[in-house]
């Protein structure tokens, strides 16, 4: 006789038991980080619309499409005639068409305030506080109003337990790219929310992975792994002395740099305090930097340019850490690509507080499942 087979192992039960254990590890994350990652989130999600929400509570901020810009002298020249004694610390463009000018002035007293130029006709529309919302919702997200070197990693530490909550819904949730339109079951209610959980989580998971890498890149660089800043090009040296900025010298650098850098579209500049040299910031042929990356610096004086340093020019490592705010804010795009954020942080936002409470409703079903046990 042949003796017997032996017994295959019990894969199955393997399976299960790992299964078992990532979905303890996801339940435990969101239990001990919802309140927090769900605050973060939605902090998150509301400051990629920061300046649309101080545009609607500002109305200095607020200008009708006026077609022709006025040029960068006339709008620095309104920002200087309306307060003289304050000092022009940089102007920016507006947000979108519909946006005043921004110049930022700081009061003899040191306090900073925010003065609107209508950008079409060059006149003051009114100034604002410094600490505005969108101060408020970028300080609240990026590090809870602590000190920065204790907030920033606090905050950024969530990456960690984001990615593993992410890795951990991919194991749980067996052939999850079938979930993309299942509609939820509305039998029960712990059947409805864990269904509404599961097609949030798997129409946010690119989200989801962008932030938790991003806030990854946040947390190395809050430890001592953040790139070198990028060039920025020294204005010219001159006296301490605060001077108004000559805007006829603006307007002819402006034209000096679109000579030098035609496709530099200028969105913001920062005048030397002795009124003496101007540097131009803004969008040019790098993708996915910030505006400071792109960067000229011009003598009013004479019309040179001191010097000018591109995006692309850019290091590896720096590269990355110009990437990690326009990838995590969604600042790279218009419109559309900012909306798609907001709707997508929503829903990640909506993960942390659907995942807790499914966790009060599992806890319920089997307090009155132990009950029923007990009475029979």
């Amino acid at each position: 006789m042949r003796p017997p087979a032996p017994t295959p192992p019990n894969r199955p039960a393997r399976s299960g038991s790992g299964r078992r254990l990532w979905f303890d590890l996801h339940s435990w994350l969101g239990l001990k980080l919802c309140l927090f990652m769900g605050f973060v989130c939605l902090t998150g999600t509301l400051a990629v619309f920061s300046q649309e929400i101080d545009w609607l509570l500002h109305s200095p901020i607020r200008v009708a499409d006026g077609g022709e810009h006025a040029g960068w002298g006339a709008v620095i020249q309104a920002a200087q005639t309306a307060h003289p004694d304050w000092e022009l610390e940089g102007i920016s463009a507006g947000h979108t068409r519909l946006f005043a000018a921004r110049a930022q002035m700081r009061r003899p007293d040191g306090k900073r305030r925010f003065v609107w130029i209508n950008p079409y006709t060059a006149q003051v529309t009114g100034d604002t506080g410094w600490f505005n919302t969108q101060r408020l919702l970028r300080n609240t997200h990026r590090h809870l109003m602590l000190p920065v070197a204790w907030g920033v990693p606090l905050v950024a530490a969530l990456s960690i337990p984001l990615l593993l909550s992410l890795l951990s819904s991919l194991y749980i949730y067996k052939k999850w790219w079938r979930g993309f339109f299942k509609r939820p079951d509305a039998s029960r209610p712990r059947r409805l929310w864990g269904d509404v959980h599961r097609l949030a989580g798997v129409w946010s998971l690119w989200f989801l992975l962008l932030i938790g890498l991003t806030g990854a890149w946040y947390l190395i660089e809050s430890l001592g792994g953040d790139a070198p800043a990028a060039p920025t090009m020294q204005l010219a040296k001159g006296n301490d002395r605060v001077a108004a900025v000559d805007p006829v010298a603006v307007d002819a650098a402006v034209r000096t740099v679109r000579q030098q850098w035609p496709s530099l579209r200028i969105l913001g500049a920062i005048p030397a305090r002795d009124g003496g040299s101007i540097l131009f910031m803004g969008k040019a042929d790098a993708w996915l930097v910030r505006e400071r990356a792109n960067n000229i610096a011009v003598d009013l004086r004479t019309g040179h340019v001191i010097g000018m340093h591109d995006g692309r020019a850019l290091g590896v490592h720096q590269r990355i850490a110009e990437m990690a705010d326009p990838l995590h804010f969604g600042s790279f795009g218009g419109w559309p690509i900012r909306l798609l954020w907001l709707l997508a942080g929503t829903l990640v936002t909506g993960l942390c507080f659907t995942g807790v409470y499914l966790y009060g409703l599992r806890t319920v079903d089997s307090l009155r499942s132990a009950a029923k046990r007990r009475q029979t």
